[in-house]
């Protein structure tokens, strides 16, 4: 049986020792990183990618949810809240967590909801391999649709009107400087657009909205992610021709290898170093 690797995370020294003393007795579970704060779990996601992040909700200057809400979607963890308070239990679920277990832990529950967790990864599984073979035929769908229109003119881009872009959520009508967009990325037949601290969400395709973008300062850098190349600080090169950006709101973005051409250009243009990133 494959391990799970989980990243732990409690601003108190001895919640996270009796935390981590707690999930070593579990043979099929593997403890990528144990954080003190909001900030060293997203660096111990983005550096390990693990399957689960046990997060505590109330810490200093970035708690539970934030940490959630800066994790980009397609590596997020499943996420299970290990806290002493209640109140927050409704608001866990909406995030889609995979349980929420209330201080002082017990083994028997956390075995339960270690066990939700390992029913959620399976399933993930199972689904992902009928994706994997929907994204195979829709490449041969599309190798076919270019063959047939081989010599046509190329698509033209849909001009940019103005630098402000419309964000229509529940009734309401948000105005938001393109400027002021940091990142962008794809939840379902949503996008969420993170401006300024905050996140707007907006229902549209990741192509349609990038239409709508400034091309220069827009770029797309997964299926699913696009990034304001004004707001990159960081740029960790990872194997296999994939990056991690960290923005300058310390959120952290995975660059996938199809999509990394415009992170190489911006190297060239900026620092003069694409050598270390062929």
């Amino acid at each position: 049986m494959n391990k799970l690797t989980v990243v732990l995370v409690d601003d108190e020294p001895l919640a996270l020792r009796l935390l981590q003393s707690m999930f070593e007795e579990f043979p099929d579970i593997e403890i990528a990183a144990c954080c003190r704060n909001g900030r060293e779990a997203l660096q111990a996601v983005s550096e390990y990618s693990p399957d689960l992040l046990v997060l505590d909700v109330q810490m200093p200057g970035m708690n539970g949810f934030d940490v959630v809400s800066r994790l980009q979607a397609d590596t997020i963890p499943l996420v299970i809240f290990a806290t002493a308070f209640d109140e927050y239990a409704l608001k866990a679920f909406e995030v889609h967590a995979v349980d929420y277990v209330l201080k002082p832990l017990d083994s028997a529950r956390l075995e339960t909801a270690l066990d939700r967790a390992r029913q959620r990864l399976q399933l993930a599984h199972a689904d992902k391999k009928d994706i994997h073979q929907e994204e195979k035929n829709r490449l041969l769908r599309s190798i076919e649709e270019m063959s047939s229109t081989k010599g046509q003119a190329s698509e033209t881009r849909t001009p940019v009107i103005n630098n402000r872009l419309a964000i229509k959520d529940r009734g309401s009508i948000t105005m938001v400087n393109q400027q002021d967009i940091e990142w962008i990325d794809a939840a379902g037949d949503y996008m969420c657009v993170h401006v300024k601290g905050e996140t707007h969400v907006m229902r549209s395709t990741i192509k349609d909205l990038q239409k709508q973008l400034c091309p220069d300062n827009f770029k797309r850098i997964h299926r699913s992610t696009l990034v304001n190349l004004n707001y990159i600080e960081h740029i960790k090169v990872l194997t296999k021709g994939e990056y991690f950006l960290t923005l300058t709101s310390g959120a952290k973005v995975k660059v996938s290898r199809n999509y990394r051409l415009p992170i190489k250009e911006f190297l060239e243009a900026n620092r003069g170093v694409a050598s270390e990133v062929s």
